[in-house]
Parts: structure tokens; C-alpha cells; sequence
């Protein structure tokens, strides 16, 4: 098994593909493996830089001329819920949380599907089969977790959405969220996300990782709304975003 280190870790660059978030741009990746003992430190060294994972990969964009995707963190113990966000905490309260292994079961890949058809119908995700979620959610060399989340009073106890989660030594690091299309009236994706600020509060850790923010692109403005938010300048380090 290779063993790596930030000083020996080699970086590898994508082709050129369309954008995901921005028309008319063209988008690349420095991409490495994650593997060996080092795998956990390695991966918190470039998260603090501005890496994400996926699977046994970690990447950041390295698009020429663009740099819109920014890495974001929520600074959890000075996060206060806006009016809004109570109302969402208010219209969950019903909702039971478990953290689990991250162990693919039918159950939840039932719901990924259901949502992945409602919300990114076409898109090269809905391409997945059982195993092809089963990589997704188990394929990790660092520390993860899947949290659970079900309507408690129900007598299936229904399960509504699904985080899976890395733990971070300074919090958690959302990899990927997933729940009931059909629950638009609850705001699951913003609940998840304030359950993992009360999870990182609760376990006296600093932040929740959320990922790439995209300024100008309407689908990701959601993130600017958790303030304080924290936006990944490279060499600046952790800046915070500005009210």
C-alpha cells in the first residue's frame, strides 16, 4: 500500500470539460489519491487548501482564467439561526438523527434514486446503479460517516435524507446529501446543514465544510447565507466573508 506525505504527494491535472456551474467555461482539476496510513492527515492538510473528496480522490479546480469556485466553511460556534432557519428547525423537529458506518444499504439507495430523479433528472449521476452507490458511500480511506435521518413518529419510521460525512480533526466535512423530493415543505437540504453545525457545536470543533461556492452561480448562492462563512483564498489561507 503506498504510503504518502504533503511534501511526496503528486498532483495530476484533468482534461478540459464543460462547467458544471458556469456556461461557456471550461473546467480542470489537480487531483491525487488518497491511500496509506498518512491518507487522513493528507487528506485535512488539502482540505485546509481548498480540496474536496470523492471516493479515494481529493481535488481542487485549477481552471485557467477562473477561480469562481471557492472552498467555504461555516464557522459553527458563532452561527445564529436567522428567523428562517428556526422555522426549519421547528418543521424537522419530528425527525430522529443517526450517525452510522458508512454502509450502503437498499433503503437508502431507494431514496438516492427517488432524489437524484426529482432534482438532477439527465444528470450523469442517475447513471448509478446499487454498487456504483455502494463505491460511493464505503470507497473512503479516511474517516466517515453516513447520518441518517428518519420521521420518528411514523410507523416505518421513513427514512428522508441521508448525509455522508467526513470527520475532520477541527469538524465535519459534507461529502455529498440526499433526501425526499417530495418533502419540499420541510427544507431538508437546509436542515441537514444545520444539524451538522449542532453536531460540530456539540462535539467542541470549529467548523462545517460545505464545499465549493460559486458565486454567480444561483444554484450554489444558498451557502452564502450561513454566516459567518470562512472562503478559502489559497496562500491568504481562511478569510472570512464579509456581511
Amino acid at each position: 500500500m503506498t504510503d504518502q506525505s504533503p511534501e511526496t504527494t503528486q498532483l495530476f491535472l484533468t482534461a478540459a470539460m464543460p462547467c458544471p456551474y458556469l456556461p461557456d467555461r471550461q473546467e480542470r482539476k489537480l487531483f491525487t489519491h488518497l491511500s496509506g496510513r498518512r491518507a487522513s492527515a493528507l487528506h485535512h492538510v488539502l482540505s485546509d487548501n481548498g480540496f474536496r473528496r470523492s471516493q479515494n480522490l481529493i481535488y481542487r479546480p485549477a481552471c485557467e482564467g477562473c477561480n469562481a469556485c471557492q472552498s467555504v466553511r461555516i464557522v459553527a460556534d458563532e452561527f445564529q439561526p436567522s428567523g428562517r432557519f428556526r422555522r426549519v428547525l421547528r418543521a424537522n423537529a419530528d425527525l430522529s438523527v443517526t450517525v452510522r458506518q458508512p454502509r450502503a444499504t437498499a433503503e437508502q439507495y431507494e431514496l438516492f434514486r427517488t432524489y437524484l430523479e426529482a432534482r438532477h433528472a439527465g444528470g450523469g449521476m442517475t447513471q448509478m446503479n446499487f454498487q456504483d452507490y455502494e463505491y460511493m458511500v464505503e470507497d473512503t480511506p479516511v474517516q466517515s460517516v453516513l447520518v441518517e435521518y428518519r420521521l420518528r413518529d411514523h410507523p416505518s419510521e421513513a427514512l428522508v435524507a441521508v448525509a455522508l460525512t467526513d470527520v475532520m480533526p477541527d469538524g465535519l466535512s459534507m461529502v455529498y446529501s440526499f433526501y425526499d423530493p417530495q418533502m419540499a415543505q420541510r427544507s431538508l437540504g437546509t436542515f441537514l446543514i444545520l444539524d451538522h453545525i449542532a453536531q460540530v457545536r456539540s462535539a467542541r470543533l470549529d467548523y462545517v465544510y460545505l464545499g465549493y461556492w460559486v458565486p454567480q452561480s444561483p444554484k450554489m448562492a444558498y451557502k452564502a447565507l450561513y454566516r459567518p462563512l470562512e472562503v478559502q483564498r489559497g496562500h491568504a489561507g481562511w478569510i472570512r466573508l464579509e456581511e
